[in-house]
């Protein structure tokens, strides 16, 4: 039985040699990465400066020679200066594998070496940005622990050579060798484009935000009063970054199972493969909205250890929506201890909480909150870093408490909240019972895949 999740490796052969690692040598980003950073410069100077030069401001339509060759001699060292500065930043990058390390040297006339030990790494991604797309480029991004800032990007390098680079260090961190070929994986879930606008478009602040900005056009309408703009438009923007932003973000969204993690492929114009590990995933929430119970339909978040910032924002959605059975299949997966419907649940008591509740099992620790937006947090006795049994002063004077599962910051915070006291000191007490045995059987969460 082959110990190991991936494929057996080849028998030794006459004549035969493992395929060459990506990475076994120094290697730098695609040569695309200087025309298109210089690029960028031109085109940054061309909207704040060069089209200042170009067109007269009194006559758009009409180009004065004398503006032509202004611009001209202006643009041409631009345009030599952003080709030098282009060139020096794909030079300056290098990189290598060194051991269970990622070297990045970066710099020219200073040279500055990060070494990288791959058991820090929480996540990596390959991120193709629409103009890669068409050049058949992409960014390799490497989640690290230790801060908002703990990010590192290689952009940008042929989509083929990224696909290798991400597949080496995922074998590399799952303490394979670095020729391990790609783990399968097994499809898990599909959001299509239309459930995907709907399940936005179906959220009580959308819905509110929407009937007010209608209300405000058919009032300036009628009145002919123009100053309702002032109010309608940053409505509207409001609207676009709630609806539009994540359409094109998750569009076209897909998950796998695999060994070596979750693998979710994203984005309508910016497409993203970003494969999370679950031994780094440290608590999960389930949300279902009253509009979305109706279709059957619920949205998973996850707090990954690690990620902080926007880095935690943008990668904390499991599963935008889909099914109520996919969603809690997902957490099966990644907590297998039980189902999370399966574990009895013991209703809170307390008469402000009555719709609240609270168990766990063998493995894992689960809360229901909510009437209305109902959410499930769960959380695996290994991934705890502590319990608490808190009371705010109001708590007090009810004879009520908290009990509080701490886990890395991020969106999922597990709680038991507003329960009274005697029966949260129970739950608490139960709750430090089993998370001793649950890690001493867990055992190390620091490899990919075991």
């Amino acid at each position: 039985m082959n110990p190991h999740p991936y494929p057996p490796r080849q028998p030794y052969r006459p004549g035969w040699a493992p395929p060459p690692r990506p990475s076994m040598e120094v290697h730098r980003l695609h040569w695309a990465t200087a025309p298109l950073r210089s690029l960028n410069i031109v085109v940054v100077y061309f909207v704040l400066i060069g089209m200042w030069l170009l067109l007269d401001p009194d006559d758009w339509f009409t180009l004065d020679p004398a503006r032509i060759l202004l611009f001209l001699l202006v643009t041409f060292p631009v345009a030599l200066v952003a080709g030098a500065v282009g060139v020096w930043t794909w030079w300056a990058v290098r990189f290598w594998i060194d051991g269970d390390d990622l070297v990045v040297d970066t710099g020219v006339v200073r040279s500055r070496i990060r070494r990288i030990p791959l058991s820090r790494m929480q996540g990596v991604d390959v991120v193709s940005p629409l103009l890669g797309r068409l050049l058949g480029l992409a960014e390799v991004r490497l989640e690290l622990a230790g801060g908002s800032s703990a990010e590192i990007t290689l952009r940008y390098l042929g989509r083929r050579r990224a696909q290798e680079l991400r597949a080496e260090l995922v074998a590399l961190a799952a303490g394979l060798p670095g020729h391990t070929p790609e783990a399968p994986e097994r499809p898990f879930c599909r959001v299509g484009f239309g459930a995907l606008f709907l399940s936005l478009v179906l959220r009580v602040p959308v819905l509110l935000a929407f009937a007010l900005f209608v209300a405000l056009v058919v009032f300036g309408i009628v009145t002919g009063e123009l100053a309702v703009l002032g109010v309608a438009i940053p409505i509207l923007l409001g609207l676009c970054r709630e609806v539009a932003a994540p359409l094109v973000m998750y569009a076209r969204f897909r998950s796998s199972i695999a060994p070596d993690g979750i693998r979710l492929r994203f984005g309508l114009l910016e497409s993203r493969l970003q494969t999370v590990p679950p031994g780094r995933i440290q608590a999960l929430r389930v949300v279902e909205p009253w509009m979305w119970r109706q279709f059957g339909w619920a949205r998973v978040e996850m707090t990954v250890a690690g990620y902080g910032g926007e880095r935690q924002a943008l990668s904390s959605t499991l599963l935008p929506v889909g099914p109520r059975e996919a969603a809690f299949a997902m957490v099966s997966e990644i907590f297998p201890g039980a189902p999370v419907e399966g574990v009895a649940l013991t209703a809170a008591r307390s008469r402000w909480r009555s719709a609240d509740a609270a168990g766990i099992s063998r493995e894992v620790f689960v809360s229901r909150r909510g009437r209305f937006c109902r959410t499930w947090d769960v959380v695996d006795f290994a991934r705890a870093q502590s319990v608490r049994l808190t009371a705010s002063p109001v708590q007090r004077l009810l004879g009520l408490g908290t009990v509080q599962v701490d886990v890395p910051p991020g969106p999922v915070q597990v709680a038991a909240v507003d329960w009274e006291l005697a029966q949260a000191r129970g739950l608490a007490d139960e709750t430090v019972a089993r998370t001793g045995p649950a890690r001493a059987r867990s055992g190390s969460l620091e490899r990919w895949a075991g």
